[in-house]
Parts: structure tokens; sequence; C-alpha cells
């Protein structure tokens, strides 16, 4: 068991341990410790939450104090540190970000030499360090810090080197939402100079509006703006630019399903898809069913970018992802980057002159509902008797035709409950009722308490 990693890095409030200023230092330090042994270079890039310039100053000591040298590229996107990491040749890359989650919360990821999130052993050894005293090198063998100018730029040109040559966004007019995020500087220029109009939102950040009114996670702002611009779509980000959620010309918001099935079903009818698709457990059954009425394979993965990621190289597959957003083309780049998912479906939308909706004629969704309940203490839902037996109760009313998932959040002190069934009243109902359990089970442990 780690001690501090969850399924997206280490993620909590501002303040509050480990998300001090203090621990930053001394992971900084571990980590120093452990990816200096390859080579000495670590880049450091953050989102725009106000913290993060705090943040980045103690990794960025905690690394020179243990003789690596470090490269700050500054308010980046998630994926723009993978791909930077891979360019710059670098030992490892360190993003400063809590992705979707408000400012007063924050974060960090870790990207490998090959732009992969690390593995379970790597941060197993970060772990290790972090409980050893912290000892800093002698003065000539300090790491050297240097900013990177132009970061942004690199990023851009790579954006646009996915979309092929030749090909325009000319005469589409794109609503693009950044979430007061990394992207801010970044998506809006990628799409311009590929041709289209753009009229960016949430593209303001001042330290504490990431994600506040806007994003992937909050996609009213964006519909409404595509309905009043006449916009042939609308394309969120979130604050870290790791999610992309869409909205059509008519104001009909589509997830990551509706993404993975667009991208998919163009790549086959171009000639260009072998393999499957993975999804995760959060996947609507819709989706399954329509990949297996058209011959492309499908797979479930745990709910987590990186656990798709595993099952894509498992499988040998390119194309995986999850209704939140998180998008993996593995035939362009190593993780989730929203920029990039969203210039696969541009590029459907103008080789098939197509509108959005009209790519998503095959795709028939089950009813799916999502409630989060807010816990003082994660626990693993699936392993209490009286939610076994809630489950089981579930399931014998679905009678086969739905789903019931019950587990708790990775990044954040939620237990999360989903149905999927035929009909939205049993979902309701049933949902309902799970909640109730749940909401039981949080009672009894804190009396306990």
């Amino acid at each position: 068991m780690r001690k501090y990693f969850g399924t997206d890095g280490i993620r909590g409030q501002v303040g509050t341990h480990p998300i001090t200023p203090e621990f930053m230092l001394k992971l900084g330090w571990a980590a120093g410790q452990v990816f200096k042994e390859k080579d000495k270079k670590i880049l450091i890039g953050k989102d725009t939450r106000i913290s993060g310039y705090m943040f980045e100053s103690a990794l960025e000591a905690g690394i020179v104090a243990a003789g690596a040298d470090v490269r700050l590229v500054g308010p980046m996107p998630t994926p723009a540190i993978a791909y930077l990491t891979r360019t710059f040749r670098a030992s490892a890359g360190i993003v400063i970000s809590a992705s979707h989650n408000p400012f007063y919360d924050n974060g960090i990821k870790f990207f490998s030499a090959e732009g992969g999130k690390v593995s379970d052993e790597i941060e197993e050894r970060i772990e290790y360090f972090l409980d050893q005293p912290m000892e800093v090198v002698e003065s000539s063998l300090i790491g050297r810090a240097r900013r990177v100018d132009d970061a942004a730029g690199r990023y851009i040109e790579y954006c646009k080197g996915t979309f092929p040559i030749g090909l325009q966004l000319s005469g589409l007019k794109i609503v693009v939402d950044c979430a007061d995020g990394a992207t801010y500087h970044v998506a809006p220029r990628v799409f311009s100079e590929l041709g289209a109009e753009v009229i960016p939102i949430g593209a303001n950040p001042d330290g504490l509006n990431i994600n506040e009114f806007s994003g992937a996670t909050k996609p009213e702002l964006l519909r409404k703006n595509v309905l009043a611009e006449g916009a042939d779509i609308g394309i969120a980000l979130d604050g870290d630019g790791d999610r992309l959620i869409l909205v059509d010309r008519n104001g009909v918001v589509r997830d990551g399903d509706d993404i993975l099935y667009i991208i998919a079903n163009h790549l086959m009818s171009t000639g260009r898809f072998s393999g499957g698709v993975v999804g995760t457990l959060m996947s609507n059954f819709g989706l399954e069913l329509a990949f297996s009425e058209t011959g492309i394979g499908f797979s479930r993965a745990a709910v987590g970018d990186r656990y798709v990621n595993e099952k894509l190289v498992q499988h040998g597959w390119v194309l995986g992802g999850e209704p939140s957003g998180h998008i993996v083309c593995r035939s362009i780049t190593t993780t989730g980057d929203g920029i990039v998912a969203a210039l696969q479906v541009l590029q459907a939308m103008v080789e098939e002159d197509k509108a959005l909706d009209e790519l998503l004629s095959g795709l028939v969704k089950f009813p799916q509902k999502l409630k989060n309940i807010r816990v003082t203490e994660r626990f693993v839902p699936n392993e209490e008797p009286a939610l076994q037996k809630a489950i089981a109760a579930a399931n014998e009313k679905l009678n086969g035709l739905g789903r019931v998932l019950l587990r708790a959040s990775g990044t954040e002190p939620l237990i999360r409950v989903m149905v999927e069934g035929r009909d939205d009243e049993t979902v309701d109902e049933l949902v309902d009722f799970l909640v109730e359990e749940v909401n039981a089970v949080v009672a009894a442990k804190q009396t306990a308490v």
C-alpha cells in the first residue's frame, strides 16, 4: 500500500498534510534521489492555481538539494509536460496540479522519461526516500534550475502536428473553454492557427478561478455560448488540460464515451484502425454494444487514465478513455490530452463533412446516473456487508439489463454511486436507494468512532 500516492498522484487541500510546503520540499528531494540515478534533469510544470508558485519553489529547492537539475516551464497543460519531458530527454516530469478540483486543492503528478505516468514501483521508491532523513549534497554538487521560455510554442506546434497537413478548420466556428486553467494560452492558438474561428472563454486565470465556473466539469457556460454564437462545436478542457468534453451545435453535452465512439468509427471507416478500444468500469453499456455491432473490440479497465493506459499496452491497442473525458490516443501521444483528442474529432468532422451530432447517430446510450457522497474517511464500499447486500438487491431488480458500481474516488474523499439501466425511472430509484444505504454506513462509522 502506498502512503501518499492515489490513482492520479498526490492530491489534497492546500495547507493540509501532505499538501504543504514542508512536504513538497521533502518530496522534491525524494524525487531527486530516485531520478538523478538515471539522469540529472527534471522538468516542473503547473496549472494556474495560486498555490502552484509556492509548491514550485519548494519542489525546486528539494530537487537541487538532492543534486539534480531542474527545468521550469511555468503554467502548462499536464499532457504538455509529458511531451516536453520526452523532447528535453529529461529523467522525469512533475506537474503541480489538482486537475478538475477547485483552486484550494493541489497535487503532484509524475511522468517518466518516456512521457507516461510513473509505475507503482517508482512511487514506492519515492515514498521510501520520504521516510529517510533529508541530506543536502555538498555545495559543488547542488543542482541548477533554469526556466524554459519557449515551452508553450513547442507544445502548440506539437499539437498542430497531430492534425493532417493540408487539412484546415476554416469555416468552423469553435467555442473553446479553458476552465481558467493551464490551456488558456495554448488551446485557442492551436485551433485558430489551424484556420478555425475561435471564441475563447474561461481564458482569464487569476489563480483562484480555475474550474470555478467553466471547463469540462461545468459545461453549462460552454453550452450557452455555443447556442448564442451559433457555433459548430464547443470544446471544454479541464484545469490541467487532460480532459475533454464537447458540446454539439444543438447544445447537447457529449462526454468521453461519445468521443471514443467518433474517433474509433472514423479510424475504422478510413481503414486506419485495428484491435479495439479500452474504456473503464464507468463506460456506458451502450458504447460497448455499439462497438460490438461494428466489430470493434472493447475492454474495461479500472477507473483512472493510468489503468486505461496499462490495458492499452497489455492489448497492444491505441485508443482508450473515460466518460469523464480522459482520452488516450497512444498512436499520437502517451497520456490523456484534451487538445489532441479534440483535433481527432475535428478531423472526423472535416473529412466526413458531418456535424458532431451526425457522427454519433449510431450510438444509443443506456440511462446512467452518478451521485457522489462526501465522506470524512475513504472506505471500500464493496467490502461493507450492508452495501454488498444492497448491491445484490439492486442487481436483482435490474435483472441483467444494467450495472451497479460503488467505488471510492482515488482523488477526492468521495464514494461514487453509479447505476445504469434500460429506463430512467429504475435508474433514479436505485441510485436513491444506494445513496441511502451508503449514508447509513457512513453514519454508523462516525458513531463507532
